[in-house]
Formats: C-alpha cells, sequence, structure tokens
C-alpha cells in the first residue's frame, strides 16, 4: 500500500539517517538495522561538529543536553538538538537536528528525524518519526501487543504482515499527536494528520486527516 511507504511518510533530506532508508520500502523494515546503522555513522561524523561521548555516544557540538539527562549508546543527537531534564535514552537513537527530548521522556530504538519534538513525559520506542512531528504531553508508542504476538499494521486493503514482535509507531511529517493518546503497536499516522487528545490508535490514519475517535477520521480542510 503506497500510503505507508517510507516515500509517502517523510523526507528523507530532513534526517541524518537518510541512507539508513535505503532499499527499504516500510519504515519498520528498517528498525532492526539502527543499532548497527548509528556505530558506522557515529565513526564517520566530523570532529569539529560532534564530540564522542562515553561509549558510542555522538553529540553534537552545538546540541544542549542537560547534566540530568541519561544517555546510553549507541546514539547520536543532532545539531542544536534539546535533550532536557531526566530525560531517559536507552541506546539505539537518533535525535535529528533541532529535535527537542523533554523532561522524563523516554526513547529506545527511534529515528527521530529533524525538528521531532517529544517534549513532556513521552515514551517513544521501537518508532519513526517524521520532520516536525510533535507528541504532546503524554502521549506514548506501545510498541508490544498485550498477546505478545507478531504486529500486523491494518489498512483497508488488509493487515500487513511485519514479522516483528515490537513496532510502535511510524508518524509521517507534522503529524500532530494530542495529549495523553496512545499509539498502539502498529499504528502508521500519514503526513500532516492530527490525532485529537486521549486518543487509543490502531492501524493506518490517512495523511492530512483528523483522528477524532476510532472510527471517526475526517479529511482535513485548508
Amino acid at each position: 500500500m503506497k500510503a505507508l511507504t517510507i516515500e509517502a511518510l517523510y523526507t528523507l533530506e530532513e534526517t541524518i539517517a537518510k541512507d539508513l532508508f535505503q532499499g527499504a520500502v516500510y519504515p519498520w523494515e528498517v528498525l532492526p538495522k539502527i543499532h548497527d546503522f548509528i556505530l558506522e555513522l557515529g565513526k564517520r561524523l566530523p570532529e569539529d561538529e560532534y564530540e564522542k561521548v562515553g561509549e558510542d555516544v555522538w553529540i553534537a557540538k552545538s546540541a544542549k543536553v542537560f547534566p540530568s539527562a541519561y544517555i546510553h549508546g549507541p546514539a547520536i543527537i543532532g545539531k542544536e538538538a534539546e535533550v532536557r531534564h531526566c530525560a531517559f535514552i536507552r541506546g539505539n537513537a537518533i535525535v535529528g537536528e533541532g529535535a527537542v527530548v523533554g523532561n522524563s521522556t523516554e526513547l529506545k530504538n527511534v529515528v527521530l528525524f529533524n525538528k521531532v519534538q517529544v517534549p513532556h513525559y513521552n515514551y517513544v520506542g521501537d518508532s519513526i518519526l517524521g520532520y516536525k512531528a510533535h507528541m504532546g504531553a503524554g502521549s506514548i508508542t506501545s510498541n508490544v501487543k498485550s498477546d505478545k504476538k507478531l504486529v500486523v499494521v491494518k489498512t483497508p486493503e488488509g493487515g500487513i504482515e511485519t514479522g516483528m514482535k515490537k513496532f510502535g509507531a511510524m508518524l509521517g511529517d507534522e503529524v500532530e499527536v494530542g495529549c495523553g493518546t496512545v499509539l498502539n503497536p502498529g499504528s502508521v499516522v500519514g503526513k500532516q494528520s492530527n490525532i485529537y487528545p486521549l486518543s487509543s490508535v490502531r492501524g493506518f490514519v490517512p495523511a492530512h486527516s483528523i483522528y477524532k475517535k476510532q472510527g471517526e477520521v475526517v479529511e482535513k480542510h485548508e
């Protein structure tokens, strides 16, 4: 389904991880590759712009990382990014240029494109957030099904088997997620869509939509 492809969801020029997506059709295909990609990319980052801190953690010299934040490698923190008080980065994380990782936000096995904001009490795991995507306070990605079965992405054209036990959410460019929302395993949200606060999202939300509740998704009108 074309609407779920990398090409339809993301502007690859807005991430240092552009090459990670080469050869893949759907974005979740790259989730198992993030760890090794960071290790290889980190070695090539210019030393005048990035500083290696600890084991396999590269932080742009222009980034702001609060002393109380914890970053476990491998991880790359991009230029002008901000990692705030008590943020917990558990590894396999790429934080894009100008992105914000906020107070008590937890990241694990993720790619945050440039200008992404996860600023208040968010959990983002096994997920990819497109350019300027924003998750409101307390919104999270749920990345494992309660029955522990492999995640299937549900679409109007049928399910897409991913073969993955851990899969959070794929948010396209400029997606807005309302406060307190749960993005259930295998959620895919198209570009420039809005999710109402306190939503429980499953499956695919088309681009340029407003998700009000399950079964009530309307097209945006400019």
